[in-house]
């Protein structure tokens, strides 16, 4: 395994990698008031000690009193919070890790369990959870505008603090997806439209303007998943020309990556071709790509709510589309979040001492 091409570097713009595996955004929910803490540097340092090729935060939000759900979920504005996230930064550079944060907007959420509510509603393109159910109320273009705004300050505070990238999280039923998707984005005006490419131009916008506050020389990732919380087989682009209607004026807009979110990698995008959602992104655009989903585990993430464990796979998959292009760079979520160690046993092939995940690993950070 010394010889695993996933252990070639990788360079684009503000990125230098060590090689091709990246840390996925994994929401812990241990920042209390929107802070990372110690232990939160400690936690992201010692995967970069580990040999993690680029880590990406877990969502820290944007400054919108209606961002989050979660009072733990850390925040990526604030003198306090970015003071803990310039304490990260450090850490893992220390370490000789690269990173960026995902910075997000929830939009409109489900109440919290603990009963712990925003200052104000949650908010979203039409006020809507999902299709028929609202639980927030619709932004004006006012409050898009000022939206559009905070993300580009967390972006430039991001390159300010010294980090390596920005990933802008637009997959997974949050606030950029919820104006993907025709479910939850019932707007007449620009922002709305009954086709994906009409209903992308809050995301255009975003990315321009993270583009605008940081440069052209800073590496930007894009998070998008075709699936939502809500409906898991769903899919945005349900055509290969559908995806290029929504993808290349992304790119076109200032992302560098696209990070593909699956619940499963090697799941065909589309009929007639064995291609993924990374494939495709990479095929269509020309720009670099990040697959994810179940890599390196025989389980899937939500199973292990269910009390199910998943144990170690073989990534001789992985490496077969690896080694026929279909993206740059791999994400890995529960086997880093369960072991540090991991792309440092992987490197040094002591698979035996690979660890599975379960739902305990969820409830401290290691």
């Amino acid at each position: 395994m010394q010889q695993n091409p996933l252990f070639q570097p990788f360079q684009l713009k503000s990125l230098n990698l060590r090689n091709r595996i990246v840390m996925a955004p994994m929401t812990r929910s241990f920042s209390p008031n929107g802070i990372p803490g110690t232990d939160v540097a400690d936690y992201y340092s010692k995967r970069a000690a580990g040999e993690v090729g680029l880590i990406l935060s877990e969502g820290t939000v944007i400054d919108r009193v209606a961002s989050s759900n979660d009072p733990n979920i850390p925040h990526f504005y604030g003198q306090n919070a970015l003071n803990g996230w310039q304490h990260v930064i450090s850490d893992v550079h220390d370490a000789g890790g690269q990173m960026g944060p995902q910075i997000w907007h929830m939009g409109v959420m489900d109440n919290h369990p603990s009963g712990w509510l925003p200052a104000s509603p949650f908010e979203g393109p039409s006020g809507l959870l999902k299709p028929d159910l609202t639980n927030g109320q619709t932004m004006t273009e006012s409050d898009i505008a000022d939206t559009i705004a905070a993300y580009g300050q967390a972006a430039a505070n991001a390159k300010r603090l010294g980090f390596d990238t920005v990933e802008i999280h637009g997959a997974h039923s949050y606030l950029i997806d919820q104006f993907f998707w025709d479910g939850t984005n019932k707007r007449t005006d620009k922002y709305g439209g009954k086709t994906l490419a009409e209903r992308n131009r809050f995301a255009l916008e975003v990315v321009q303007e993270v583009r605008r506050q940081v440069g052209d020389d800073f590496a930007v990732i894009l998070r998008l998943s075709q699936w939502k919380t809500q409906d898991y087989t769903y899919k945005l682009a349900k055509t290969p020309q559908e995806m290029e209607a929504w993808l290349l004026p992304l790119a076109d807009a200032g992302v560098d990556i696209f990070h593909c979110s699956q619940r499963r990698f090697w799941d065909a995008e589309f009929d007639g071709s064995d291609l993924n959602f990374a494939g495709w992104a990479k095929k269509i655009t020309g720009k670099a790509t990040i697959t994810v989903g179940s890599i390196g585990l025989n389980g899937e993430f939500l199973a292990a709510f269910r009390g199910e464990s998943s144990q170690p796979s073989s990534l001789d998959e992985l490496l077969r589309r690896f080694d026929r292009g279909d993206f740059d760079l791999a994400a890995v979520g529960r086997p880093l979040l369960a072991d540090p160690e991991w792309v440092q046993k992987i490197h040094q092939n002591r698979m035996d001492e690979l660890k599975g995940f379960s739902k305990e690993a969820l409830a401290e950070l290691v």
